[in-house]
This record gives structure tokens, sequence and C-alpha cells, in this order.
């Protein structure tokens, strides 16, 4: 597998959870309550700019889904351990509206993650 380009979109962005696979795996499936091994890049959806990536770093990443973001809890639970999604999170899913603490606050984040394993 390698680091994921994210082509930049076109038009406002969503004002809802966009999920789409890009390629199906054939594993074990994400639950909602369970832990997953991911890698993954993530990119501001009005610029295009890579804020945060595992794949940079050089190495995956384990965390549970009920410690993440919304968008992740809602767009990750149904994927298949070998597959790839991106997900295009609205601010209220991500890190709330603009003026919040987190500088990724008021942007909508688009995340491409390939799902390694599940726990």
């Amino acid at each position: 597998m390698t680091k994921p380009e994210i082509d930049f979109p076109v038009g406002p962005a969503p004002t809802e959870l966009v999920v789409e696979d890009l390629r199906i795996g054939d594993g074990a499936e994400a639950v909602p309550d369970g832990a997953v091994e991911v890698h993954y890049v993530g990119v501001e959806y009005d610029t295009g700019a890579e804020f945060d990536s595992s794949w940079s770093r050089g190495e995956s990443i384990q965390f549970p889904l009920r410690g993440l973001i919304r968008g992740w809890q809602e767009g990750i639970p149904g994927m298949r351990v070998g597959g790839r999604r991106q997900l295009t999170i609205p601010p209220e899913l991500a890190y709330g509206p603009a003026g919040s603490a987190n500088r990724l606050s008021g942007k909508t984040l688009i995340f491409v993650i390939d799902l390694l394993d599940v726990g």
C-alpha cells in the first residue's frame, strides 16, 4: 500500500458526512465500539493542505473508535480490513465550529483511511 493522493474537491463543502469506498476490503469488519489500526492522510477541504498523515510519520496508528471525532465514529464502522475509504467531514462532526480551541475548528476535512486491522 502507498500513501493516497487526495484529489482537490470541486464545489461547496458538504454539510453532512460523505463516505466513499475507494477500495473494498475483504477482511474483518470495523464495529462501532471496536478498535482499529489505520494508515490515514487528512487534508482541509477548502485549501487541500495536508494537516496530518500517519504515512508521513512512517507508522500506522491504533485506537478505539469511541475516542475519535464523530465523523470517524460514524464513517469507519462497516469498513473491512484491506479497504480504503474517503470521509468528507463537516465541522460539526470534526472539531466543531470556528472559534473552538482546535486549529481545525470550523473546517470541513477530508480523510483517506486504510483499514489495516480491527480489535
